[in-house]
């Protein structure tokens, strides 16, 4: 059983905000996958499913971003599903709005919703879906910036980016993490150097 989780605040004041960006990429993988994400547990927005012949749990936790790892912990022992076979999408400051990276293990790189879950897994061996979404103008703080919307400009970007990293996730279900890096990582350099 892979547990997939999308990181985001819930709520309608944070829709659509860059650190939601994980909740919309969970919407648009529950959708191809056909999974209904109504049911309330683990302090998560849950649906479970398949995807490419492998049972998955997908999970939006609603325990505000900084406290994601309770529903991630929670979720985890109930299934029994060891840190190898989480997942979590999420938004991340040290890429460009458009960029999307697999990435095993590491630490949070700053961001509280990682280490939440880190803490609360026991260890950071679980799958990463990277979402870029660029850093703050010189002068405005981390905290403020991961809250404010998408500019129209980047929305343009967003919608090809959300269906990039749900191709990202269904790639490392199907094929494997390795592979999903070897194709997506490879792909997503490609088409930006081509834009340059």
């Amino acid at each position: 059983m892979k547990l997939i989780v999308g990181l985001g605040n819930p709520g309608s004041r944070y829709a659509g905000t860059r650190h939601n960006i994980g909740f919309l990429i969970l919407d648009a993988l529950a959708r191809t996958a056909d999974i209904e994400m109504s049911r309330r547990k683990f302090d998560s927005h849950i649906g479970r499913g398949m995807i490419s012949g492998v049972p998955v749990v997908l999970a939006k936790p609603q325990t505000f971003m900084n406290l994601s790892g309770v529903a991630v912990g929670a979720a985890a022992r109930y299934f029994g599903t060891e840190a190898e076979e989480v997942l979590i999408v999420h938004d991340d400051m040290d890429f460009p709005v458009g960029d999307v990276r697999i990435k095993v293990g590491g630490g949070a790189g700053g961001h509280k919703g990682l280490l939440s879950i880190i803490d609360h897994l026991g260890g950071s061996g679980f799958t990463r879906i990277r979402v870029g979404i660029g850093r703050p103008p010189a002068g405005e703080m981390a905290e403020g910036y991961v809250l404010e919307r998408f500019s129209e400009r980047e929305m343009e970007t967003v919608s090809h980016t959300i269906e990039q990293a749900r191709d990202a996730v269904i790639e490392v279900v199907s094929s494997g993490v390795q592979a999903a890096m070897n194709k997506c990582n490879t792909r997503i350099t490609q088409n930006l150097s081509e834009e340059v």
